[in-house]
Protein backbone atom coordinates (compact mmCIF):
# COMPACT_ATOMS: atom_id res chain seq x y z
CA UNK A 1 0.00 0.00 0.00
CA UNK A 2 1.26 3.42 -0.91
CA UNK A 3 -0.71 5.21 1.74
CA UNK A 4 -1.37 3.50 5.03
CA UNK A 5 -5.06 2.93 5.68
CA UNK A 6 -6.62 1.25 8.71
CA UNK A 7 -10.31 0.43 8.71
CA UNK A 8 -12.66 -1.31 11.13
CA UNK A 9 -16.42 -1.61 11.46
CA UNK A 10 -16.22 -3.95 14.46
CA UNK A 11 -17.22 -2.42 17.76
CA UNK A 12 -14.35 -2.06 20.18
CA UNK A 13 -11.68 -2.69 17.55
CA UNK A 14 -8.36 -1.03 18.32
CA UNK A 15 -6.63 0.81 15.49
CA UNK A 16 -3.08 -0.40 15.05
CA UNK A 17 -0.39 2.22 15.28
CA UNK A 18 1.54 3.11 12.15
CA UNK A 19 5.06 1.68 12.20
CA UNK A 20 7.72 4.07 13.39
CA UNK A 21 9.33 5.82 10.45
CA UNK A 22 11.97 8.49 10.73
CA UNK A 23 10.56 11.89 9.74
CA UNK A 24 11.42 12.94 6.21
CA UNK A 25 10.87 16.61 5.44
CA UNK A 26 8.57 17.12 2.48
CA UNK A 27 9.73 19.28 -0.36
CA UNK A 28 8.10 22.66 -0.75
CA UNK A 29 5.47 22.34 -3.45
CA UNK A 30 5.51 24.46 -6.56
CA UNK A 31 4.05 27.92 -5.84
CA UNK A 32 1.21 27.49 -8.35
CA UNK A 33 -0.31 24.38 -6.76
CA UNK A 34 -4.08 25.04 -6.49
CA UNK A 35 -5.59 24.86 -3.03
CA UNK A 36 -8.29 22.34 -2.17
CA UNK A 37 -11.69 23.32 -3.62
CA UNK A 38 -14.59 23.15 -1.18
CA UNK A 39 -18.20 23.05 -2.34
CA UNK A 40 -19.56 26.48 -3.31
CA UNK A 41 -22.33 26.22 -0.71
CA UNK A 42 -20.24 24.64 2.03
CA UNK A 43 -21.49 25.32 5.55
CA UNK A 44 -19.48 26.09 8.64
CA UNK A 45 -19.30 23.49 11.41
CA UNK A 46 -17.01 24.67 14.22
CA UNK A 47 -15.26 21.80 15.97
CA UNK A 48 -15.78 21.27 19.68
CA UNK A 49 -13.35 19.45 21.97
CA UNK A 50 -16.17 17.44 23.55
CA UNK A 51 -19.73 16.33 22.87
CA UNK A 52 -21.29 19.32 24.63
CA UNK A 53 -22.31 21.89 22.04
CA UNK A 54 -21.16 19.75 19.09
CA UNK A 55 -22.35 21.13 15.76
CA UNK A 56 -25.09 19.08 14.09
CA UNK A 57 -24.36 17.58 10.67
CA UNK A 58 -27.30 17.12 8.28
CA UNK A 59 -27.07 14.45 5.56
CA UNK A 60 -26.96 16.03 2.12
CA UNK A 61 -24.88 19.06 3.08
CA UNK A 62 -21.11 19.58 3.16
CA UNK A 63 -19.33 21.29 6.02
CA UNK A 64 -16.03 23.07 6.52
CA UNK A 65 -14.19 22.90 9.81
CA UNK A 66 -10.65 22.74 11.17
CA UNK A 67 -8.65 20.26 13.20
CA UNK A 68 -5.93 21.40 15.60
CA UNK A 69 -2.90 19.25 16.25
CA UNK A 70 -3.62 18.36 19.86
CA UNK A 71 -7.41 18.01 20.27
CA UNK A 72 -10.16 15.71 19.07
CA UNK A 73 -12.98 17.34 17.13
CA UNK A 74 -16.62 16.35 17.81
CA UNK A 75 -19.70 16.69 15.58
CA UNK A 76 -23.27 15.51 16.19
CA UNK A 77 -25.70 13.37 14.16
CA UNK A 78 -29.41 12.87 14.90
CA UNK A 79 -30.32 9.56 13.27
CA UNK A 80 -33.46 7.50 12.71
CA UNK A 81 -33.56 3.75 13.19
CA UNK A 82 -33.97 2.72 9.54
CA UNK A 83 -31.29 4.50 7.46
CA UNK A 84 -27.60 3.85 7.02
CA UNK A 85 -25.53 7.02 7.42
CA UNK A 86 -21.98 7.61 6.18
CA UNK A 87 -19.72 10.57 6.95
CA UNK A 88 -16.53 11.23 5.00
CA UNK A 89 -13.88 13.52 6.45
CA UNK A 90 -11.18 15.04 4.24
CA UNK A 91 -8.25 16.72 6.00
CA UNK A 92 -6.09 19.14 4.04
CA UNK A 93 -2.49 19.67 5.24
CA UNK A 94 -1.08 22.91 3.87
CA UNK A 95 1.28 22.84 0.91
CA UNK A 96 4.90 22.92 2.02
CA UNK A 97 4.16 21.33 5.41
CA UNK A 98 6.87 18.97 6.73
CA UNK A 99 5.21 15.62 7.44
CA UNK A 100 6.15 12.17 8.68
CA UNK A 101 4.85 8.91 7.24
CA UNK A 102 2.50 8.33 10.20
CA UNK A 103 0.84 11.74 10.10
CA UNK A 104 -2.84 11.51 9.27
CA UNK A 105 -6.35 11.41 10.74
CA UNK A 106 -8.68 8.90 12.34
CA UNK A 107 -12.48 9.06 12.15
CA UNK A 108 -14.99 7.18 14.28
CA UNK A 109 -18.74 7.24 14.83
CA UNK A 110 -19.93 6.68 18.40
CA UNK A 111 -23.33 6.44 20.03
CA UNK A 112 -24.46 8.34 23.13
CA UNK A 113 -22.97 5.61 25.36
CA UNK A 114 -19.49 5.93 23.80
CA UNK A 115 -19.87 2.67 21.87
CA UNK A 116 -17.87 2.75 18.65
CA UNK A 117 -20.01 2.04 15.58
CA UNK A 118 -17.13 2.23 13.08
CA UNK A 119 -13.59 3.55 12.77
CA UNK A 120 -11.21 4.37 9.95
CA UNK A 121 -7.82 6.04 9.64
CA UNK A 122 -5.44 7.16 6.92
CA UNK A 123 -1.87 8.45 6.92
CA UNK A 124 0.16 10.37 4.39
CA UNK A 125 2.46 7.35 3.88
CA UNK A 126 6.08 7.17 2.87
CA UNK A 127 5.69 9.82 0.18
CA UNK A 128 5.29 12.39 3.02
CA UNK A 129 3.85 14.78 0.46
CA UNK A 130 1.08 17.13 1.72
CA UNK A 131 -2.22 16.05 0.14
CA UNK A 132 -5.91 15.69 1.02
CA UNK A 133 -6.44 12.71 3.36
CA UNK A 134 -9.90 11.12 3.44
CA UNK A 135 -11.29 8.72 6.05
CA UNK A 136 -14.89 7.84 6.84
CA UNK A 137 -17.29 6.70 9.51
CA UNK A 138 -20.65 4.95 9.38
CA UNK A 139 -23.74 3.97 11.34
CA UNK A 140 -24.84 0.80 9.52
CA UNK A 141 -27.96 -1.26 10.17
CA UNK A 142 -26.75 -4.77 9.39
CA UNK A 143 -28.46 -8.05 10.33
CA UNK A 144 -27.00 -9.55 13.47
CA UNK A 145 -25.27 -6.36 14.56
CA UNK A 146 -26.46 -5.54 18.06
CA UNK A 147 -25.06 -2.03 18.56
CA UNK A 148 -25.66 1.40 17.04
CA UNK A 149 -29.05 0.32 15.69
CA UNK A 150 -31.37 2.71 17.49
CA UNK A 151 -32.81 6.13 16.80
CA UNK A 152 -30.86 8.77 18.69
CA UNK A 153 -27.82 10.99 18.96
CA UNK A 154 -24.47 9.89 17.52
CA UNK A 155 -21.12 11.64 17.33
CA UNK A 156 -18.44 11.88 14.67
CA UNK A 157 -15.00 12.04 16.31
CA UNK A 158 -11.99 13.22 14.30
CA UNK A 159 -8.41 13.40 15.52
CA UNK A 160 -4.91 13.81 14.20
CA UNK A 161 -2.56 10.86 14.27
CA UNK A 162 1.22 11.15 14.31
CA UNK A 163 4.24 8.91 14.06
CA UNK A 164 4.75 9.03 17.82
CA UNK A 165 1.12 9.23 18.89
CA UNK A 166 -0.20 5.77 18.11
CA UNK A 167 0.46 4.13 21.46
CA UNK A 168 -2.89 2.42 21.68
CA UNK A 169 -3.65 4.25 24.91
CA UNK A 170 -6.07 6.63 23.25
CA UNK A 171 -3.92 9.61 24.18
CA UNK A 172 -3.03 12.10 21.45
CA UNK A 173 0.61 13.17 21.31
CA UNK A 174 0.83 16.93 21.02
CA UNK A 175 4.29 16.79 19.44
CA UNK A 176 3.08 16.17 15.88
CA UNK A 177 5.14 17.04 12.84
CA UNK A 178 2.78 19.89 12.00
CA UNK A 179 1.18 21.70 14.94
CA UNK A 180 -0.90 23.99 12.73
CA UNK A 181 -4.59 23.36 12.16
CA UNK A 182 -5.70 21.38 9.13
CA UNK A 183 -8.84 22.32 7.23
CA UNK A 184 -11.58 19.69 7.19
CA UNK A 185 -14.40 18.89 4.78
CA UNK A 186 -17.20 16.72 6.20
CA UNK A 187 -19.84 15.16 3.94
CA UNK A 188 -22.65 13.11 5.58
CA UNK A 189 -24.90 10.95 3.37
CA UNK A 190 -28.02 8.94 4.28
CA UNK A 191 -28.88 5.69 2.46
CA UNK A 192 -32.54 4.70 2.55
CA UNK A 193 -33.71 1.19 3.54
CA UNK A 194 -34.86 -1.29 0.91
CA UNK A 195 -38.53 -1.79 0.06
CA UNK A 196 -38.04 -5.53 0.63
CA UNK A 197 -35.22 -7.67 1.95
CA UNK A 198 -32.36 -8.37 -0.48
CA UNK A 199 -30.04 -11.34 -0.85
CA UNK A 200 -27.12 -11.08 1.58
CA UNK A 201 -24.92 -13.62 -0.21
CA UNK A 202 -21.78 -12.04 -1.63
CA UNK A 203 -20.88 -13.29 -5.15
CA UNK A 204 -17.94 -15.65 -4.80
CA UNK A 205 -16.95 -15.66 -8.46
CA UNK A 206 -16.15 -12.57 -10.52
CA UNK A 207 -13.82 -11.67 -13.37
CA UNK A 208 -10.52 -10.91 -11.62
CA UNK A 209 -8.43 -10.81 -14.79
CA UNK A 210 -6.52 -7.61 -15.49
CA UNK A 211 -8.51 -5.69 -18.13
CA UNK A 212 -6.85 -4.16 -21.17
CA UNK A 213 -6.78 -0.35 -20.82
CA UNK A 214 -8.49 1.57 -23.64
CA UNK A 215 -6.17 2.99 -26.31
CA UNK A 216 -8.46 5.60 -27.87
CA UNK A 217 -7.19 9.01 -28.89
CA UNK A 218 -7.16 10.99 -25.62
CA UNK A 219 -9.66 13.78 -25.08
CA UNK A 220 -8.61 16.75 -22.96
CA UNK A 221 -9.97 17.09 -19.45
CA UNK A 222 -9.13 19.25 -16.44
CA UNK A 223 -9.20 17.45 -13.11
CA UNK A 224 -10.89 19.21 -10.21
CA UNK A 225 -9.20 20.42 -7.04
CA UNK A 226 -11.61 18.65 -4.66
CA UNK A 227 -14.44 16.14 -4.50
CA UNK A 228 -17.02 18.86 -5.15
CA UNK A 229 -15.23 19.92 -8.35
CA UNK A 230 -14.25 16.45 -9.60
CA UNK A 231 -14.20 16.33 -13.41
CA UNK A 232 -16.79 13.92 -14.85
CA UNK A 233 -15.24 11.24 -17.06
CA UNK A 234 -16.64 8.10 -18.69
CA UNK A 235 -15.04 5.09 -20.33
CA UNK A 236 -12.19 6.15 -22.58
CA UNK A 237 -8.89 8.02 -22.50
CA UNK A 238 -8.38 11.51 -21.05
CA UNK A 239 -5.29 13.73 -21.04
CA UNK A 240 -4.44 16.26 -18.36
CA UNK A 241 -1.50 18.03 -16.72
CA UNK A 242 -0.30 17.95 -13.13
CA UNK A 243 2.36 19.80 -11.13
CA UNK A 244 4.30 18.45 -8.14
CA UNK A 245 2.29 18.68 -4.93
CA UNK A 246 -1.03 18.79 -6.81
CA UNK A 247 -4.02 16.48 -6.34
CA UNK A 248 -6.56 16.04 -9.14
CA UNK A 249 -10.09 14.65 -8.73
CA UNK A 250 -12.17 12.80 -11.34
CA UNK A 251 -15.55 11.06 -11.02
CA UNK A 252 -16.88 8.11 -12.99
CA UNK A 253 -20.55 7.00 -12.99
CA UNK A 254 -20.66 3.29 -12.12
CA UNK A 255 -23.99 1.45 -12.21
CA UNK A 256 -25.08 -1.70 -10.39
CA UNK A 257 -23.23 -4.69 -11.86
CA UNK A 258 -20.50 -2.65 -13.52
CA UNK A 259 -16.79 -3.19 -12.87
CA UNK A 260 -14.45 -0.20 -12.92
CA UNK A 261 -10.79 -0.32 -13.92
CA UNK A 262 -8.37 2.56 -14.38
CA UNK A 263 -4.78 3.21 -15.41
CA UNK A 264 -2.76 6.42 -15.02
CA UNK A 265 0.27 7.31 -17.16
CA UNK A 266 2.81 9.94 -16.13
CA UNK A 267 4.76 11.56 -18.95
CA UNK A 268 8.53 11.95 -19.14
CA UNK A 269 10.41 14.88 -17.62
CA UNK A 270 12.68 17.30 -19.45
CA UNK A 271 15.63 16.23 -17.29
CA UNK A 272 16.70 13.08 -15.46
CA UNK A 273 18.36 13.67 -12.11
CA UNK A 274 17.65 10.89 -9.65
CA UNK A 275 14.62 8.96 -8.50
CA UNK A 276 11.53 9.58 -6.35
CA UNK A 277 10.31 6.34 -4.78
CA UNK A 278 6.67 7.29 -4.14
CA UNK A 279 6.05 9.80 -6.90
CA UNK A 280 2.50 9.29 -8.18
CA UNK A 281 -0.49 7.77 -6.42
CA UNK A 282 -4.00 7.06 -7.68
CA UNK A 283 -6.78 6.13 -5.22
CA UNK A 284 -10.29 4.90 -6.01
CA UNK A 285 -13.07 6.10 -3.68
CA UNK A 286 -16.70 4.97 -3.66
CA UNK A 287 -19.64 7.44 -3.72
CA UNK A 288 -19.44 8.06 0.05
CA UNK A 289 -15.68 8.67 -0.35
CA UNK A 290 -14.50 5.47 1.30
CA UNK A 291 -11.20 4.23 -0.10
CA UNK A 292 -11.56 1.14 -2.31
CA UNK A 293 -8.10 0.55 -3.80
CA UNK A 294 -4.95 2.49 -4.62
CA UNK A 295 -1.84 2.15 -6.74
CA UNK A 296 1.40 4.09 -7.06
CA UNK A 297 4.66 4.36 -8.97
CA UNK A 298 8.20 5.59 -8.47
CA UNK A 299 9.61 8.03 -11.00
CA UNK A 300 13.03 8.50 -12.54
CA UNK A 301 12.20 11.03 -15.21
CA UNK A 302 11.01 8.60 -17.89
CA UNK A 303 7.36 7.80 -18.57
CA UNK A 304 5.64 5.44 -16.13
CA UNK A 305 2.25 3.74 -15.87
CA UNK A 306 0.23 2.29 -12.97
CA UNK A 307 -3.08 0.39 -12.91
CA UNK A 308 -5.53 -0.23 -10.11
CA UNK A 309 -5.75 -3.90 -9.09
CA UNK A 310 -8.94 -5.60 -10.41
CA UNK A 311 -12.00 -5.02 -8.23
CA UNK A 312 -15.40 -6.83 -8.16
CA UNK A 313 -18.55 -5.48 -9.82
CA UNK A 314 -20.70 -3.07 -7.82
CA UNK A 315 -23.45 -4.86 -5.89
CA UNK A 316 -25.69 -4.15 -2.91
CA UNK A 317 -24.76 -7.47 -1.26
CA UNK A 318 -21.08 -6.50 -1.24
CA UNK A 319 -21.67 -4.70 2.07
CA UNK A 320 -21.87 -8.12 3.71
CA UNK A 321 -18.37 -9.08 2.53
CA UNK A 322 -15.80 -9.51 5.33
CA UNK A 323 -13.09 -7.34 3.76
CA UNK A 324 -12.33 -4.62 1.26
CA UNK A 325 -12.28 -3.90 -1.61
CA UNK A 326 -15.47 -5.93 -2.05
CA UNK A 327 -17.07 -4.40 1.05
CA UNK A 328 -16.65 -0.85 -0.30
CA UNK A 329 -18.21 -1.63 -3.71
CA UNK A 330 -21.73 -1.52 -2.25
CA UNK A 331 -23.27 1.44 -4.10
CA UNK A 332 -24.00 2.65 -7.58
CA UNK A 333 -23.17 6.31 -8.19
CA UNK A 334 -20.13 8.49 -8.77
CA UNK A 335 -16.83 6.78 -8.00
CA UNK A 336 -13.79 9.03 -7.60
CA UNK A 337 -10.29 8.65 -9.01
CA UNK A 338 -7.90 10.88 -7.05
CA UNK A 339 -4.38 11.38 -8.43
CA UNK A 340 -1.52 12.99 -6.47
CA UNK A 341 1.99 13.87 -7.71
CA UNK A 342 4.47 14.11 -4.85
CA UNK A 343 5.99 17.50 -4.10
CA UNK A 344 9.48 15.96 -4.13
CA UNK A 345 9.26 15.50 -7.90
CA UNK A 346 9.90 19.22 -8.27
CA UNK A 347 13.28 18.89 -6.54
CA UNK A 348 14.49 16.20 -8.92
CA UNK A 349 12.85 16.98 -12.22
CA UNK A 350 11.49 20.53 -12.10
CA UNK A 351 8.16 22.14 -11.39
CA UNK A 352 6.46 20.85 -14.54
CA UNK A 353 3.67 20.62 -15.53
CA UNK A 354 3.83 16.90 -16.32
CA UNK A 355 1.62 15.11 -18.81
CA UNK A 356 -1.01 12.82 -17.31
CA UNK A 357 -3.14 10.25 -19.15
CA UNK A 358 -6.14 8.59 -17.50
CA UNK A 359 -7.55 5.38 -19.02
CA UNK A 360 -10.96 4.25 -17.70
CA UNK A 361 -12.85 1.08 -18.57
CA UNK A 362 -16.24 -0.19 -17.38
CA UNK A 363 -16.78 -3.94 -17.58
CA UNK A 364 -19.57 -6.19 -16.39
CA UNK A 365 -23.23 -5.74 -17.24
CA UNK A 366 -25.68 -3.23 -15.83
CA UNK A 367 -28.18 -4.71 -13.38
CA UNK A 368 -31.34 -3.48 -11.70
CA UNK A 369 -30.94 -1.62 -8.45
CA UNK A 370 -31.88 -3.10 -5.07
CA UNK A 371 -35.17 -1.19 -4.80
CA UNK A 372 -34.95 1.50 -2.14
CA UNK A 373 -38.11 2.19 -0.15
CA UNK A 374 -37.63 5.94 -0.51
CA UNK A 375 -35.10 8.51 -1.58
CA UNK A 376 -31.66 8.67 -0.05
CA UNK A 377 -30.16 12.02 0.92
CA UNK A 378 -28.98 13.75 -1.21
CA UNK A 379 -31.74 12.79 -3.62
CA UNK A 380 -30.56 10.49 -6.40
CA UNK A 381 -27.15 10.05 -4.80
CA UNK A 382 -26.97 6.30 -5.45
CA UNK A 383 -28.48 6.48 -8.94
CA UNK A 384 -26.60 6.56 -12.23
CA UNK A 385 -28.32 8.70 -14.84
CA UNK A 386 -30.00 10.84 -12.21
CA UNK A 387 -28.97 14.49 -11.83
CA UNK A 388 -25.33 14.87 -10.87
CA UNK A 389 -25.10 13.71 -7.21
CA UNK A 390 -23.33 16.75 -5.78
CA UNK A 391 -23.53 17.25 -2.03
CA UNK A 392 -25.18 20.65 -1.78
CA UNK A 393 -27.73 22.53 0.24
CA UNK A 394 -29.72 20.56 2.76
CA UNK A 395 -30.74 17.83 0.33
CA UNK A 396 -34.23 16.41 -0.03
CA UNK A 397 -35.87 15.18 3.15
CA UNK A 398 -35.76 11.45 3.72
CA UNK A 399 -38.98 9.88 2.52
CA UNK A 400 -39.87 12.80 0.23
CA UNK A 401 -40.49 10.31 -2.58
CA UNK A 402 -41.54 6.76 -1.90
CA UNK A 403 -41.21 5.61 -5.48
CA UNK A 404 -37.60 4.56 -4.98
CA UNK A 405 -36.73 5.16 -8.61
CA UNK A 406 -35.86 8.82 -8.47
CA UNK A 407 -39.04 9.93 -10.27
CA UNK A 408 -41.64 11.84 -8.32
CA UNK A 409 -45.32 11.89 -9.01
CA UNK A 410 -46.79 14.54 -11.29
CA UNK A 411 -47.74 15.14 -14.87
CA UNK A 412 -47.10 12.23 -17.29
CA UNK A 413 -45.90 14.67 -19.94
CA UNK A 414 -43.06 15.83 -17.73
CA UNK A 415 -42.13 12.20 -17.01
CA UNK A 416 -42.00 11.62 -20.74
CA UNK A 417 -39.55 14.49 -21.09
CA UNK A 418 -37.31 13.05 -18.38
CA UNK A 419 -37.38 9.54 -19.84
CA UNK A 420 -37.10 10.50 -23.48
CA UNK A 421 -34.02 12.61 -23.07
CA UNK A 422 -34.97 14.79 -26.04
CA UNK A 423 -34.61 18.53 -26.44
CA UNK A 424 -36.01 19.81 -23.20
CA UNK A 425 -36.55 23.41 -24.30
CA UNK A 426 -38.50 22.52 -27.42
CA UNK A 427 -40.60 19.87 -25.70
CA UNK A 428 -41.32 22.14 -22.77
CA UNK A 429 -42.66 24.85 -25.09
CA UNK A 430 -44.81 22.24 -26.83
CA UNK A 431 -46.20 20.93 -23.54
CA UNK A 432 -46.94 24.44 -22.29
CA UNK A 433 -48.75 25.13 -25.54
CA UNK A 434 -50.87 22.00 -25.15
CA UNK A 435 -51.70 22.93 -21.56
CA UNK A 436 -52.70 26.46 -22.61
CA UNK A 437 -54.88 25.25 -25.51
CA UNK A 438 -56.56 22.66 -23.27
CA UNK A 439 -57.31 25.27 -20.62
CA UNK A 440 -58.83 27.65 -23.18
CA UNK A 441 -61.04 24.91 -24.64
CA UNK A 442 -62.26 23.93 -21.18
CA UNK A 443 -63.06 27.58 -20.42
CA UNK A 444 -64.97 27.97 -23.69
CA UNK A 445 -66.99 24.82 -23.07
CA UNK A 446 -67.85 26.00 -19.56
CA UNK A 447 -69.00 29.37 -20.89
CA UNK A 448 -71.35 27.68 -23.39
CA UNK A 449 -72.76 25.45 -20.65
CA UNK A 450 -73.38 28.48 -18.43
CA UNK A 451 -75.07 30.34 -21.28
CA UNK A 452 -77.43 27.41 -21.96
CA UNK A 453 -78.20 26.92 -18.26
CA UNK A 454 -78.33 30.41 -16.71
CA UNK A 455 -79.83 29.09 -13.45
CA UNK A 456 -77.19 26.42 -12.98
Amino acid sequence: MWRAVARSTVVGAVLCAAPAVLPVPAAVAAPDVPSYAFADDVRSAPATTGTTGAARLEPGATYRSSLPGEDKAYYRLELDGVSDVYVSVTAIPRAGTALSAGDGISVSVQDADSVTCSSDSVTVGTAVSPQPLTAWGARELLPGKGVCQKTGTYYVVVERTGTDSGTGSGEQDTDLSDGRSWDLELAPVSEAPLAKAADTRVPEVWDSSTPTPPVDEPASVRGGAGFAEAAAVKQGVRSDEIVPGQTLFYKVPVDWGQQLSATVDLGSAEKNSGYVVDALEMTLYNPVRASVKDTGIGYGGSQKSASLPPVPPVGYANRYAPTDPTKSLRFAGSYYLVVHLAAQVADRFGEGPYGLTLRVRLGGSTQAGPGYARQSVPRGFFDVGAPDPVLSGSGSPVGADASGDGASGGDPAMKAIAVGGIGTGSVLLMVLGVWTLTARRRAAVQMRVNAQNPTA
